[in-house]
């Protein structure tokens, strides 16, 4: 019997930096397809893991597979190349050029350009028509020639998920998509995130403290504890476990 290669695999990872632990001995399979969400209380690790994933931080023992690759030493360039995508807490747009423009360039790179925002097209080319494709899958068809510094915090958050959309990324990690979120914008963001998983077949993992969206949302949740993963299963187990009760949740067995 053949087991399918994970789409994202991290074993006994450790971050240690000075004298602090950040991360120590992480263990995570991830199935192609799925999406996971990754939740423990500020401090626990959660955007370090991600970090390290995406290889702005360099572990200090462990390491980290893309579809069976090892690419624990390989550049965050690389690791985008291999099929990576992800968000952060705040906003990585760039502020000064259009809704499309900041689409266009993601896009631009995945069909095997450069990541140029100089580099400008002819109408209609097709990083340009397929940014403009995203932009309407997200809901900001209406705004392609605003300034991204002039959207709405939700709308910026619709946006990165456009430029993720173009990239085409297989295995995408979302850091806090809802934060600074007016409470108007959550439910469709929710949505646009949903679809995004469902129509790409995506491999997504997210960060996220709306534990009601987080919830609504994925299939299996990892609960990281100072530095390490205390439990990684559906989300009622994971509710149910008294060990995540006492140690996240605060409640007594």
């Amino acid at each position: 019997m053949t087991t399918a290669t994970p789409a994202l695999q991290v074993k006994d990872l450790g971050l240690r930096i000075g004298g602090a632990t950040i991360l120590e001995g992480v263990d995570l399979e991830v199935e192609k397809g799925s999406f996971i969400g990754v939740i423990g209380p500020n401090g626990a690790g959660k955007t370090t893991l991600f970090n390290v994933i995406s290889g702005i931080a360099t572990p200090t023992s462990g390491s980290v597979h893309l579809d069976g690759r090892d690419v624990t030493g390989v550049s965050v360039h690389r690791r985008a190349r291999a099929g990576l995508g992800r968000t952060f807490q705040s906003s990585s747009l760039f502020p000064q050029l259009t809704v499309r423009e900041n689409v266009r360039i993601a896009a631009q790179v995945a069909l095997g350009g450069s990541l140029s925002p100089f580099r400008f097209p002819r109408p209609g080319d097709r990083a340009t028509r397929e940014a403009e494709e995203h932009l309407a899958e997200v809901g900001l068809a209406d705004r392609l020639d605003l300034p991204a510094g002039a959207l709405s915090h939700g709308d910026k958050r619709k946006l990165e998920i456009a430029v993720l959309r173009a990239t085409d990324a297989d295995v995408i990690l979302l850091d806090e998509p809802m934060a600074g979120v007016g409470s108007g914008d959550v439910a469709g963001l929710s949505e646009t995130i949903r679809e995004m998983h469902r129509e790409k077949g995506a491999t997504v993992l997210m960060v996220e403290h709306h534990m009601e969206v987080l919830l609504g949302l994925v299939e299996k949740v990892a609960v990281m504890y100072f530095g390490s993963i205390l439990a990684f299963d559906t989300p009622e187990a994971v509710m149910n476990n008294p060990t995540v009760q006492r140690a996240y949740l605060g409640e007594s067995a």
